[in-house]
């Protein structure tokens, strides 16, 4: 199968078990479910295919590929985020883990093992168990402030979609990688700089700032709301995102309060951080990371020679915290 990825371009897959899996009922569902969560602020960048999870699936696999990860890897790579429910980390507010952004992970491996994918991995011999361990796979997934394949693909992805760097530039950070004693590594210092800097604006501006904390909020309003109400139940999260809206979208015109949360999660522009007013509070996850990079013969992270980016790494590692206030009506 060729596989045109705007990050990667055209890659060649023919791997049987990869084959089958992104064939999947569970992986195609993804394509439906936009990697952002819902319409994001400030550059309001509606749904596509280039946002869906899906893609950032392919994606860590096909970067796991590339760069000669074992095919266990490139499989827990290709299923990472495949226990994500409808509008992503949205749900994560209502599941109360809004400051880890956790809750698709809590529920992986069950998720998974209610799914068709335990019969396509025996099927080719390959141990359930031991895909779902990520002990075993360093280059799909690590700590932060630590490079991953995951953490990899995210920022390079959303910063084209955003428009902040082009394919070009993202190419450029990609083969500018290579793997060392099971570590993400760039070749040089001024590179490894150059993704610090990219990764810290992105978070700053588009996962942990207010217009994703209202989003975040707004749309788990929504969802709360509408479960509350039965217009949907919690097994209706794990369609697509469209499916859910259309569900729920029927009892507009005869429910005020999910009106108005409908109307402040296409509005998420409107909201304000106002401690003077504190109606909301919102804690939002932000990230950071810390490359390593060759230098000589040995490696080094950014943090052992900028001791300045060593204080602002804690820093930008804590939540931020908001109290969300509506300006318009």
């Amino acid at each position: 199968m060729k596989y045109t990825d705007y990050i990667y371009e055209q890659i060649e897959i023919d791997e049987p078990v990869i084959l089958e899996l992104i064939n999947c009922p569970a992986m195609q569902r993804l394509k439906g479910v936009d990697q952002h969560g819902y319409l994001h602020n400030p550059k309001n960048i509606e749904f596509h295919f280039e946002k869906s999870r899906f893609n950032h699936s392919i994606g860590v696999y096909i970067l796991l590929n590339k760069f000669g990860a074992p095919l266990e890897e490139q499989i827990a790579g290709l299923l990472h985020d495949v226990s994500h429910s409808a509008f992503s980390h949205c749900i994560d507010l209502l599941k109360g883990s809004g400051e880890k952004q956790d809750y698709q992970d809590s529920i992986h491996d069950q998720y998974i093992k209610n799914t068709e994918i335990p019969k396509i991995l025996e099927k080719y011999g390959i141990d359930l168990e031991y895909i779902l361990d990520d002990s075993h796979f360093p280059l799909k997934e690590k700590d932060s402030p630590d490079l991953c394949a995951d953490r990899i693909d995210y920022i390079l992805r959303d910063a084209v979609i955003f428009e902040e760097i082009t394919p070009v530039k993202a190419k450029y950070f990609w083969n500018n990688l290579y793997i060392k004693n099971g570590c993400w590594v760039f070749k040089k210092m001024e590179t490894a700089r150059e993704f610090k800097d990219l990764f810290s604006m992105i978070n700053r501006i588009y996962y942990s700032g207010i217009p994703t904390a209202a989003m975040f909020f707004s749309v788990s309003n929504y969802i709360r709301h509408s479960l509350d109400n039965k217009y949907i139940d919690e097994t209706d999260l794990y369609a697509t995102d469209k499916e859910v809206l259309d569900k729920i979208n029927k009892y507009l015109s005869q429910d005020p309060m999910l009106e108005k949360f409908y109307y402040q999660m296409n509005h998420n522009e409107n909201f304000e951080n106002n401690l003077n007013i504190l109606e909301d509070k919102v804690v939002q996850k932000s990230r950071a990371i810390d490359p390593v990079f060759l230098d000589g013969a040995k490696l080094v992270r950014i943090s052992d020679v900028d001791l300045a980016w060593k204080e602002q790494l804690l820093k930008e590692n804590q939540p931020k915290q908001y109290y969300l206030h509506f300006t318009k009506t």
